[in-house]
This record gives C-alpha cells, sequence and structure tokens, in this order.
C-alpha cells in the first residue's frame, strides 16, 4: 500500500484548543504559542475565531492576537468566520493582517446543525455562502469544516450519504478544501474510510484532510486509515488541547506531538522538529496549569530528564 511520503499537519491548538478554556488567556500567550509552532516546523497555523465575544469570550482578542503574529514565509495562517460580520471584522485590519485562509463550517447531522447553530444543514451553507464569495474576491483561500462526519452525539452514527451531501453544498458555494471531522471522537478506520470516500465524490484527495478526536483513543488509527487512502493532510492540536462544548463528554483533538511521532516514525516527512513542537506544547500547558495530553511528549520528556 502506497503512503504518503510527506505530510503537512494543521496545528488547531490556538483556535479549537482554547476557544473553549474557562480560563482567561490572554493575547500575549497564545502569540507565543503561535510563534513556537511556527518555530517548530508547522506550515500551517489555525490562530483564532472572528465570533461574537458574547458566545466564546476565549477568542475577544482576535486581532490583537493577528496583530501580534510575526509572521513567516511559507506559513498558512486561518481563521474561523462563522458569517459575515466575523469575516469583516477579520479583515477590517492592514491587508498584511488579514488570513491567508478562512474557514466555514458545517455539520453532516441535521440535529447537531439545530443545537450548535439553530438552522439546517442546507441553511448553513446558505449563510455562508456570501462570506466564501466574498474571501475568494479578496483572494482569500476557503476551507469548509465538515463536523460529526461519522458519529453525532444526538443521531448516533452518521450515514457517509450525509457526508456526501455536506460536501457537495461545501462545494457548491466555492469552499476550496474540507475537514472531514469526527468531532466526538467515535469512529473507527472503516466508518472513517466511507466519511473520506463520500467526501471524494466532490473533493479531490488534495484537497481533503483528516480531523480526528481521540475520545475512545482512535485517533492514531484513524490517521493510518486515512493515510492509507492518499489523505496527506491532518489537523490536531498541540498538547492535545480542546473539546467540543457541543458534544458532551467529547475530549480534545489528537496531539499533534503524537501525530508526529507516529508520522516520523513511519518514515513519513513532516517538516516538524518534534523537540520544538514537544516544547511548544509545555509553554502552553504550563500557561493553562497542567499537563500536556500526549503520550509522545510525556515519554520523551521522561527520556530527556533521564
Amino acid at each position: 500500500m502506497k503512503l504518503p511520503t510527506k505530510v503537512e499537519v494543521v496545528d488547531v491548538g490556538p483556535r479549537d484548543g482554547l476557544q473553549n478554556e474557562k480560563q482567561p488567556v490572554s493575547a500575549e500567550i497564545k502569540i507565543g504559542l503561535v510563534h513556537r509552532l511556527q518555530d517548530a516546523g508547522l506550515k500551517e497555523i489555525e490562530v483564532t475565531s472572528f465570533v461574537s465575544p458574547k458566545w466564546v469570550p476565549q477568542m475577544a482578542d482576535n486581532a490583537e492576537v493577528m496583530h501580534g503574529i510575526k509572521r513567516k514565509p511559507g506559513v498558512r495562517y486561518s481563521v474561523l468566520t462563522p458569517n459575515m460580520k466575523g469575516f469583516e471584522a477579520a479583515i477590517a485590519a492592514p491587508r498584511e493582517e488579514w488570513p491567508d485562509e478562512i474557514v466555514v463550517f458545517g455539520a453532516a447531522s441535521e440535529a447537531f446543525s439545530q443545537k450548535n447553530i439553530n438552522c439546517s444543514i442546507a441553511e448553513s451553507i446558505e449563510r455562508f455562502a456570501p462570506v466564501v464569495a466574498a474571501a475568494r474576491e479578496k483572494g482569500i483561500y476557503v476551507r469548509g469544516a465538515m463536523s460529526c462526519t461519522v458519529g453525532c452525539p444526538y443521531e448516533g452514527e452518521i450515514a457517509p450519504a450525509k457526508v456526501a451531501y455536506l460536501a457537495q453544498l461545501m462545494k457548491g458555494i466555492g469552499v476550496q478544501r474540507v475537514d472531514v471531522a469526527d468531532t466526538i471522537g467515535v469512529g473507527t478506520p472503516r466508518k472513517v474510510q466511507a466519511a473520506m470516500e463520500a467526501t471524494l465524490a466532490h473533493f479531490d484527495v488534495d484537497a481533503i484532510s483528516g480531523h480526528f478526536h481521540d475520545t475512545y483513543g482512535q485517533a492514531l488509527v484513524n490517521t493510518l486509515a486515512a493515510l492509507e487512502m492518499g489523505v496527506w493532510n491532518f489537523q490536531s492540536s498541540s498538547a492535545g488541547l480542546g473539546g467540543c462544548p457541543y458534544a458532551k463528554g467529547a475530549t480534545g483533538n489528537v496531539a499533534t506531538e503524537d501525530v508526529v511521532y507516529m508520522l516520523h516514525g513511519m518514515g513519513i516527512e513532516t517538516g516538524i522538529d518534534l523537540d520544538r513542537l514537544i516544547d511548544a506544547g509545555v509553554y502552553i500547558s504550563e500557561a493553562l496549569g497542567r499537563e500536556p495530553n500526549s503520550r509522545a511528549s510525556k515519554a520523551i520528556r521522561t527520556k530527556r530528564a533521564g
């Protein structure tokens, strides 16, 4: 089986990882995390979210964070923009502070869509259409996050046909690439491959990313299952930060450190310095007053300590 020889990892820690933290994290710490991630060799970083601070107080400093980042050439900085207001806020700054990519989202589950954003899947995509058009007109790349592609906390298992339906809607409004996300971490390899297969009916493999949560300890095997299909772009979170506020009990994203350790062990190139990545995870975990949620980090730091 021919696996990709190189994989690009998107670290979503600064945005997806931190957004649900109850304790405030300063803009300075968030900027420090982005800098440490790019210094470790990350080429794609999900930085912040332009959402109402009423709903996500942790992201109220979005403009300050975007302003404070010293950008590295060749790194793609993305932000979540859930509506036109969010998109306008994201481009209110000078051009050099604009995101390279915006992220819009949709669920493969009608129940999740209703609970999360109070509208149907089709309505949610319709709402995003003007945002996508405005971004593309300004030369900003558009990624579509497809949540609950294998399971939903309200509907249970999700049929691949629903994933295909969402992918088709995303393609229809001009989304350029999509994340196939197992939001509550219930997926297993064959189910993940079925969701990928459904997405491949509408997007090329080069425009698909895997985003797996580790609730049942399946994130790494699901990553391998996607690799076997030729997927070479994956999202993970530094120190395993983050969960999902609408998915009770869902643990965080898979730790970037664990994904990178596995990929390097398979001889797959990432361009990431694992030691520096571990240090980035320690930095943000210390700021939060806890240990990194990464087994590779713990093992390597124990080894370092002798």
